[in-house]
């Protein structure tokens, strides 16, 4: 079992020092990774600051050494397949290879796309997370791609320096179980973030839906490592933690991903700093 903090791009974390701030005590406290949301303007009418991802995760690069650090999750419909593969790919050179790419559809899909003239038919979406990944994992590969897609194109183009970690950054992919669809595309993948209607964020999920969403993705995927993304408030006392997550290891996580539940305070850094600094439940 691995650990990680879980933080918004917004708030607090819009401004890069507290990111780094962050992954610097996460670090020392030995955590696992440190992973940013994706949003452009989450719930619009609340107006609050936000911050890039991936400059955010820059400033953490920069502050850090051995935690892997990347989003949760980036909606790879909301943006341009090869701008995004050369995004990652930077960082990942940046960090000697430290960067997973958690992706996803994305919402809300009004604010988030609506606002902004995308599409927001959740079977586009699909689509274009679909055909981006394909691209992703071929502009990664540093071959010459030519594609003629239904939502993208690319015409004898090579992306150098591709990452590196070979043969790709680890791509995980999330989605709502018990939905079947979104848990086979992740089994095509490196890992799954299951997002759960019974646990929303902050909420540690049930442990038998956990085991039948790891049954259900290992009956669809080659064997070979794969990760298991849950996560919650895990309780402070380490016992208490261990009659948490244990279970949810047994089943099958392969991941803690500490989130605070969505109150005011999951925008504020000092809260997050104070878990941080008490360091990852341990098993």
């Amino acid at each position: 079992m691995r650990f990680s903090v879980n933080i918004p791009n917004f708030g607090d974390f819009a401004d890069p020092g507290a990111v780094a701030t962050v992954a610097v005590a996460a670090e020392q406290a030995g955590w696992d990774a440190v992973f940013v949301w994706d949003h452009v303007v989450h719930l619009k009418q609340l107006r609050r600051p936000f911050g890039d991802p991936w400059m955010l995760l820059t400033a953490a690069a920069v502050a850090t050494s051995r935690i892997k650090l990347g989003t949760l999750v980036t909606p790879v419909a909301r943006r341009r397949p090869h701008q995004l593969a050369r995004q990652v790919s930077t960082l990942d050179n940046l960090t000697g290879g430290r960067v997973i790419l958690g992706t996803g559809l994305g919402a809300p899909v009004d604010d988030e796309f609506g606002s902004f003239g995308e599409p927001t038919d959740p079977v586009v979406l699909a689509e274009m997370l679909d055909e981006g990944l394909y691209l992703l994992d071929r502009y990664w590969s540093g071959d010459t791609v030519t594609h003629r897609g239904q939502h993208f194109t690319a015409d004898e183009v090579a992306l150098l320096p591709t990452p590196v970690q070979r043969p790709r950054v680890p791509v995980w992919v999330a989605g709502y179980w018990p939905n079947k669809r979104p848990m086979r595309r992740a089994a095509r993948w490196d890992g799954v973030v299951p997002l759960f209607k019974s646990a929303r964020h902050g909420f540690t999920p049930p442990v038998d839906e956990v085991r039948d969403l790891v049954e259900y993705v290992d009956s669809q995927r080659d064997p070979g490592p794969f990760d298991v993304v849950v996560g919650g408030m895990s309780p402070a006392d380490p016992a208490k933690a261990r009659d948490v997550i244990g279970p949810l290891a047994d089943a099958g996580a392969t991941w803690w991903d500490e989130r605070r539940q969505q109150d005011e305070l999951i925008t504020d850094l000092d809260p997050v700093l104070r878990r941080v600094e008490q360091g990852p439940p341990r098993l």
